[in-house]
């Protein structure tokens, strides 16, 4: 039998070999993580200080939002600071951590998106019913699950994913612990497969809904089908663009349009940063 070599380390691979287009990624890197970090943090910042905000519309919101950072927070930085030093390797443990964390808040977030979701569809359909409905209890109780329902969902696939020993290759072709490119070079067969099925009744009020949630809807099917194409799309020998801005569509974008979306297309929230910053 021949010997086999157990991979500790990682190595992640630039889009390019070239110096000074990676401190130029850094630098754009960067520039979008802060653009994230002030759209999120503000939007957060605004719903809990202004008292017209605390329904459970931007209860859900604000959660979102703090979602996001924490998405955006598991892979960028650590993506800056390659970056600009040039470090490669990252460890088997921080791997499987940042992948961890990433499948937690992504998970978490799409079982927002459905309460969010149940939530706009009881305000559209059933207004007389929806303070009824829609309690701080049912509020708190919903999160409660979510972050239960995530951290169960991100344990079982993190511990299918890292369950056998790494020994085909360490090389991940990749800027950060990417899963389709980690599944890659896993030993397991895992496959990931989630799919979010909405159905209402009334024609009129699906309508309504959907031209209401549209850019939601847009940025959440930018995250599906580019993490689809990851997933599914044919093994990477190299790193490429494709590859950077494949991952760039669902790891960075999303984080950084949410604020955009919920903030400068909301009235109140308009009106609320009017108050705050008079």
């Amino acid at each position: 039998m021949d010997n086999l070599t157990v991979f500790t380390e990682f190595l992640l691979m630039d889009v390019t070999g070239s110096r000074e287009l990676q401190v130029l990624q850094g630098v754009l890197f960067l520039l979008i993580y802060l653009g994230a970090l002030l759209g999120n943090l503000m939007t957060v910042t605004v719903i809990v200080t202004d008292t017209c905000l605390h329904s459970p519309m931007y209860f859900f919101i604000s959660n979102l939002s703090l979602l996001d950072l924490g998405t955006i927070s598991v892979i960028v930085p650590r993506a800056i600071i390659d970056s600009m030093t040039g470090h490669k390797m990252i460890s088997l443990t921080e791997c499987a951590a940042q992948i961890f964390l990433y499948i937690l808040f992504a998970a978490v977030e799409f079982a927002f998106l459905v309460v969010m979701s149940y939530d706009r569809y009881v305000a559209i359909c059933h207004p007389l019913h929806y303070g009824l409905t829609i309690t701080p209890t049912l509020c708190a109780q919903a999160a409660a699950g979510s972050w239960a329902s995530g951290l169960v969902y991100s344990a079982m696939h993190t511990g299918a994913l890292f369950w056998l020993p790494f020994t085909k290759t360490n090389v991940i072709q990749q800027y950060f612990c990417d899963i389709p490119q980690v599944l890659r070079i896993s030993c397991s067969d895992v496959q990931l497969s989630e799919f979010i099925i909405i159905a209402m009744n009334s024609v009129e009020a699906r309508n309504k809904t959907i031209s209401t949630c549209t850019p939601q809807l847009a940025i959440l099917l930018l995250f599906v089908i580019s993490g689809a194409i990851a997933v599914l799309g044919p093994s990477a020998k190299e790193p490429s663009f494709k590859n950077l801005l494949t991952a760039m569509f669902y790891i960075i974008v999303p984080p950084f349009m949410n604020p955009i979306i919920y903030c400068l297309r909301n009235r109140e929230i308009n009106s609320a940063l009017g108050r705050m910053f008079n």
